[in-house]
């Protein structure tokens, strides 16, 4: 079974066994152990698995890591866990912050069973960085994201490797985070310097909050284009003909029936799910059913094969993906969103048809 087999039978427990984990204890034999174990360590062997491992600090006597990963008989990774229900913050860094200087390892895991933060010391050598170079999602991942967890695996684990691209991860990470902010919420420095570039006069205040909407409107309109793009080219690459209903474009106020509306952002919303699930199938086979409660996609226009929900009714936006026909409602701030979900709007494909 490869890594990403391991993970996804790890993640498809997790939402069924959550609510039954109240403490960190439980956390770390239900989510994180398993996880180790994904990665090819024996959990119950201590040449390769120390739990409770002692890390004195300074004064401080009786420090401990909860597990210590140990390959040839070196130290290659502390993991510090916490409950399931904690949301991890810097002070659980600081714990591992000071398991870090007193030992060889140049990796650190800070994890509540659900998201894997790794840190390392590129900034200062023997000294763990203050934010971590690559944060692993188990219930919400991207297929690069598996390749670079590959890299802490026991058959493929090279401190060298990981250095390589530690640095790069970092930065990346960092980018896209500010990047995701400023276009769902530009800041003053952001919509200036777009202003600076198409505005004559002086940039007053009163410019900015003019140019405020106009970057934001901006933005919608340069994602949904890239959208459609790579609709098109999937479309063309499936060697079909765009139909009426591919293209469909509705006004936002036009009833179609029962007092249902099918609004704009629906429609993208849409194409962005079949410019996901052409990488698998013939999107010719999805198509949208609108109702007066959510916008539902289905395979073969059955009632009986969802593909993913749109509750897009309200001014918070929901994805509904689904897991054995049992739905799931996510958060989503934009449309685009929606491809962070690609992996699990594909998978929904699998279970009808496994072949």
């Amino acid at each position: 079974m490869d890594l990403i087999d391991r993970i996804k039978d790890l993640a498809s427990r997790i939402p069924k066994q959550m609510d039954f984990i109240n403490t960190e204890e439980a956390t770390k034999n239900a989510f994180i152990m398993p996880f180790i174990g994904a990665l090819g360590y024996d959990v119950f062997n201590p040449l390769e698995v120390i739990p409770e491992y002692t890390a004195d600090v300074g004064k401080k006597k009786g420090e401990k890591v909860d597990y210590v990963i140990k390959k040839d008989d070196s130290i290659i990774m502390l993991i510090e866990c916490k409950w399931s229900g904690v949301e991890l913050n810097n002070e659980h860094a600081s714990q591992l912050y000071r398991y870090f200087s007193v030992t060889e390892a140049r990796f650190a895991i800070l994890t509540n069973g659900v998201i894997y933060r790794f840190y390392s010391d590129l900034d200062d050598k023997n000294k763990m960085d203050s934010k971590p170079f690559f944060e692993f999602n188990i219930l919400h991942f991207e297929d690069h994201q598996i390749e670079e967890l590959k890299k802490f695996t026991k058959s493929s684990f090279s401190l060298e490797d990981i250095l390589t691209t530690a640095s790069t991860l970092k930065y990346t990470g960092a980018i896209k985070k500010i990047l995701d902010e400023e276009l769902k919420n530009p800041s003053e420095a952001f919509v200036r310097f777009f202003a600076g570039q198409i505005y004559d006069g002086r940039i007053t205040q009163q410019v900015l909050e003019q140019f405020t909407p106009i970057v934001k409107e901006a933005r919608k309109q340069f994602i949904n284009e890239r959208v459609n793009e790579r609709l098109k080219s999937a479309l063309s690459a499936n060697d079909s003909e765009p139909t009426s209903n591919e293209e469909e474009t509705i006004d936002e106020s036009e009833p179609i029936k029962d007092g249902i509306v099918t609004t704009q952002d629906e429609i993208d919303g849409y194409n962005v799910v079949k410019a996901i699930l052409s990488e698998v199938m013939d999107v010719k086979r999805v198509t949208m059913r609108d109702t007066k409660s959510y916008c539902g996609i289905l395979l073969d226009d059955n009632n009986r094969k969802p593909i993913c929900r749109l509750h897009f009714n309200y001014n918070q936006k929901y994805i509904g993906v689904f897991k054995e026909k049992n739905e799931e409602r996510i958060e989503i701030e934009q449309i685009d969103d929606i491809f962070k979900y690609s992996n699990r709007i594909k998978e929904i494909i699998s279970e009808y048809e496994p072949n």
